[in-house]
């Protein structure tokens, strides 16, 4: 079988599987989780031999015309170099993960087969935007992961939180999608296709007349999908949704399109250093400010979600200093203990008899009750931290090394400027993201809540995925570093000095500050009540998820219900902590200057519809209906009436002709 019918049938079978899923998951139950688990899994095997096959060397380069336009064509194009072919094993590898951990997790949900099939469809998904050669057919991929999202978001649609999240999703999402289209067609009629090659070609012999605006459209796609600001605000809301489809969306799918087409199309954007300048500021900003507002929130998914938004936020720090192997060594770690991250708080939920809305401050006790979530999650945060040898060290220690090449004046794709914006970002966010770490370690883990209700050991599918994660999280980052470069563009991995001892120094630092702070507040805090959520009679932790968040246990977003005064997040931030638990007000300046305009045209469309047309629409219906009633009235049956108006009407007609003719 050749290689370019392997890479084919990678995102061809988990496809397969969502239909085939849909189809039988009523009729014939038995089969929905092999057809969940297989698909992935083969796909995985098969993405594995195609990168074997590509071997870091030349890329696999197919296309067929798939429609003529008449203008520019469409291509069905696959285009396999070593980014495409490592990228495409994390995201199988990922998705066999969640689906086989979802298999225990949502044993009993009435929606599994749904859900499922969902997941399968956004796998293939991101597989067709991982493969794809042509611009055109990669946004298909883009644009059914965001209707999947919405769906899988919005899974426990019975509560008022999931049914708010996936709409926002949604909403947020296609508000970058419109002018993510509108470059899209522009770089293709600039390039004069919408294969990636040629467009690459295009930009090396200068063939480009727009960069920068172009650049500059595509990046809101960007900043939607991935969640960079300013158009980040809907990833923590996602949170609503079932514990491993976050584990998907911000390990392998979703959240890293957006990374992987900047990668893909770097040259368009190095053609313009404006747009480079641009995604610097855009970077740094997301990752200081998602760095102060995980440190102050109190649910322990939100604190994932915002830790997503940061690391996101040095993959496009890396694209921004021109060091796309940097961005793309830091996707592939990060894919692996952020899976770890969510699929391990999705034990740690369960455990805690909370919901996915877990309030770390309610939990205790919880290292002896899920021994295989605390070891697992440990080594995830230390590579989330940064810490040496785990694999976040590596591969963040890339990203700080590319931007201080750029900043002491080597020469790049961007402005020294920028090099300075993401080095000086990347550091504080280092320090922050330690504290941030250290403190959800402490919460979750030695807590002084009350103690949960016992739910029952875990799954045994869910302990197993856990520990296949961690296995890379600890061991990925030493051994790509030497490696990846043959895949990648040749330039070296390896962490440099400086930034190795100014990145785990602020590490460690934010770390003891962390656990400073804690100390401090946990010698004068009360103890928290844990709220009422009685244990599921079958132990179920996907259901527990669901009924908890339909009791409303604790409000979604609610600042005021996570008034603990031992968080050390409180004493950390000070007077920010309120405006970082809140994400810094974002939402309500959106809503401020695009939600409430928006409800007042609607209500001035609406009063104009009523008062204005309408009165037209009921003018025109009253006016027949008054002849008729003058007409119906003359009808009064009466035989001699009518022969007087007969001749009443003859001798008015004679008059007016014979008037007629005397006047002519």
């Amino acid at each position: 079988m050749t290689t370019t019918t392997l890479a084919a049938l990678v995102p061809l079978l988990p496809f397969l599987g969502a239909v085939a899923g849909l189809l039988l998951g009523r009729t014939a139950p038995g089969f929905v989780r092999p057809l969940a688990v297989l698909p992935p899994l083969a796909s995985l095997v098969l993405a594995v031999l195609v990168a074997a096959r590509q071997g870091g060397g030349r890329a696999v380069d197919a296309y067929t015309l798939l429609t003529p336009t008449g203008s520019v064509p469409v291509d069905l194009a696959l285009y396999v170099d070593g980014f495409a072919a490592l990228v495409a094993i994390l995201v199988a590898f990922v998705a066999t993960c969640v689906q086989i951990y979802s298999t225990g997790y949502l044993r009993d949900d009435p929606r599994y087969s749904s859900y499922a099939a969902l997941v399968s469809l956004f796998t293939s998904a991101m597989l067709l935007v991982v493969y794809s050669g042509d611009l055109i057919v990669l946004l298909v991929g883009w644009e059914v992961m965001g209707i999947c999202s919405y769906f899988l978001v919005g899974h426990y649609w019975g509560t008022p939180e999931a049914r708010a999240a996936s709409l926002k999703a949604f909403l947020v999402t296609k508000l970058g999608d419109v002018p993510f289209l509108i470059g899209l067609f522009a770089l293709g009629t600039d390039a004069g296709s919408f294969r990636i090659t040629r467009v690459l070609g295009a930009v090396a012999s200068g063939g480009l007349d727009h960069p920068t605006l172009i650049a500059l459209l595509l990046l809101a796609g960007v900043a939607g999908k991935s969640a960079q600001f300013p158009l980040h605000t809907w990833l923590p809301d996602a949170m609503a949704g079932p514990t491993p489809v976050s584990a998907l969306i911000h390990a392998a799918t979703m959240v890293a399109a957006g990374v992987y087409f900047v990668a893909r199309l770097l040259p368009v954007f190095e053609a313009s250093a404006a747009a480079m300048t641009v995604l610097a500021v855009m970077a740094a900003v997301t990752m200081l400010g998602s760095g102060l507002a995980a440190l102050a929130q109190d649910d322990i998914k939100r604190v994932l979600a915002y830790s997503t938004i940061g690391q996101l936020g040095y993959m496009t720090g890396a694209l921004a200093v021109g060091d796309r192997g940097a961005a793309v060594f830091h996707l592939l770690a990060h894919g692996a203990f952020k899976a770890l991250l969510f699929l391990a708080a999705g034990a740690v939920i369960h455990a805690a008899g909370t919901n996915s809305l877990a309030a770390m401050s309610r939990m205790s006790h919880l290292r002896d009750r899920v021994p295989d979530a605390f070891w697992t999650m440990t080594v995830a945060l230390l590579a989330l931290a940064a810490i040496p040898p785990f694999s976040g060290f590596f591969s963040k220690e890339s990203v700080l090394g590319a931007a201080e090449r750029l900043a002491t004046g080597h020469p790049g794709p961007a402005p020294g400027a920028a090099g300075w914006i993401v080095l000086v970002a990347a550091l504080a966010t280092a320090l922050l993201t330690a504290a941030y770490a250290t403190r959800l370690w402490l919460l979750a883990f030695r807590g002084r809540g009350a103690e949960a209700p016992e739910h029952g050991r875990q799954p045994l599918t869910m302990t197993v995925v856990l520990w296949v994660l961690a296995v890379p999280s600890l061991a990925f980052g030493a051994l790509a570093y030497r490696t990846l470069p043959g895949w990648f563009d040749g330039r070296s991995l390896a962490p440099t000095l400086l930034t190795s001892i100014l990145g785990t120094g602020l590490a460690v630092v934010g770390g003891l500050l962390a656990y400073g702070a804690w100390q401090r507040a946990a010698a004068r805090a009360p103890r928290v009540p844990l709220g009422a959520v009685a244990a599921h009679p079958d132990g179920d932790a996907g259901l527990v998820e669901a009924e908890a968040i339909a009791a409303h246990e604790p409000a979604y977003g609610d600042i005021a219900e996570a008034p603990d005064p031992a968080d050390p997040g409180r004493l950390l931030l000070g007077p920010l902590y309120g405006s970082a638990a809140a994400g810094f007000h974002l939402d309500a300046v959106y809503s401020a200057l695009f939600v409430r305009p928006v409800l007042g045209a609607a209500s001035l469309v609406r009063f104009l519809d009523r008062e204005v047309v309408d009165t037209y629409v009921r003018g025109a219906v009253a006016l027949p209906r008054l002849l008729g009633a003058a007409v119906r009235r003359a009808q009064t049956g009466n035989v001699q009436t009518y022969v007087r108006a007969l001749l009443a009407g003859t001798v008015v007609l004679t008059v007016a002709v014979l008037l007629v003719a005397s006047g002519a």
